[in-house]
């Protein structure tokens, strides 16, 4: 549920045909979220089990296996950007996001040229392109945003993507602003509970308090946006469903609590958070605090370097397979 009060926005990290249709209308109509993200994995699960699909599938049978991918996933997102559009019209977000080909992560140009396109042919305003968080992502965010492309960076784990978003971002703004005539927004999209899945066995090993880091270090982050102080770039808090029973399947958005945030989350997720709303503010946590905890993470054993380059590469690595995968599934 969102809260405008607080300037905290809820978004579903979830797209299917059907839903589209039906509970994701609700569930707009009744202000529980204000926007949506999608990323390859979601579109090849909902592509690959949900008969929604079949008839816009047999009119793209001689079609290349990504041709017939973009068609439906672009299908898909202007009807979520259709029905958001009062939301972004008020200026309360209204936002869907696509991402780029996965396989583009390293190529700055195709990067470009795909956002360009994806944005251009489904043809709606409120649509954000989404964009890995890699040297060859950050000069591709700088370019789309500097012609008016709202921009979602993505597979954040470390400060240091943090920051180079947020330089690249601020570059394309600046320039835009120069020229542009509406308000381009940003969204960096920080992983959370990826690092608690990575850690937390090692940390109870150790005698740590497990579900922590993932927490922490999105925090840390949030103070980073926060503190370069433009209000068209927000910290948007991903990966937050919740894997076995260790903690309450809203753990991840109710610790994440922020002013000038996003959380963007899976259906269940979203749904055990309804059961029992709290939006007590739970960010900023002071940087002292954040730097105490870290210390002590150190001096259990783990390097937060090796942790970051890890992870990031495992999120390239899942994202490049479920696309494969899709593709072959398609062929």
């Amino acid at each position: 549920m969102i809260n405008e009060k607080l300037g905290f926005s809820l978004w579903l990290d979830f797209i299917e045909r059907d839903h589209l249709q039906r509970e994701f209308k609700r569930m707009i109509g009744e202000k529980i979220i204000n926007g949506a993200t999608s990323n390859p994995a979601i579109f090849a699960s909902s592509i690959e089990t949900s008969p929604a699909y079949t008839a816009q599938l047999d009119k793209l049978q001689n079609h290349s296996a990504k041709a017939k991918y973009e068609a439906m996933a672009k299908e898909d997102i202007r009807t979520a950007a259709e029905t958001l559009k009062p939301l972004y019209e008020a200026g309360n977000d209204g936002f869907v996001s696509i991402e780029v080909d996965p396989f583009l992560c390293d190529d700055t140009e195709g990067t470009i040229e795909e956002g360009r396109r994806l944005y251009r042919e489904i043809g709606m305003e409120n649509v954000m392109i989404k964009v890995p968080a890699t040297e060859a992502g950050y000069k591709a965010m700088t370019t789309l945003m500097s012609e008016g492309i709202d921009v979602n960076a993505t597979l954040i784990f470390s400060p240091l993507q943090a920051l180079k978003c947020l330089q690249a971002m601020e570059e394309g703004l600046k320039i835009y602003r120069a020229s542009g005539n509406k308000e381009v927004k940003g969204v960096l999209s920080v992983f959370v509970s990826r690092f608690d899945r990575m850690l937390d066995a090692k940390l109870l090993e150790r005698g740590l308090e497990p579900g922590r880091v993932g927490i922490m270090n999105a925090a840390r982050i949030y103070n980073l946006v926060e503190g370069h102080g433009d209000k068209a770039i927000r910290t948007l808090f991903a990966s937050t469903g919740v894997k076995g029973d260790a903690f309450s399947a809203d753990y991840y958005i109710k610790e994440l609590m922020a002013p000038h945030s996003v959380n963007t989350a899976p259906l269940a997720t979203i749904e055990a958070f309804l059961e029992n709303p709290d939006h007590t503010p739970k960010l900023p946590f002071s940087e002292k605090e954040i730097d105490t905890f870290f210390g002590r993470i150190e001096s259990a054993g783990i390097e937060m370097a090796e942790v970051y380059e890890t992870l990031l590469e495992d999120g390239l690595k899942a994202f490049k397979e479920a696309f494969a995968t899709l593709l072959a599934h398609l062929e």
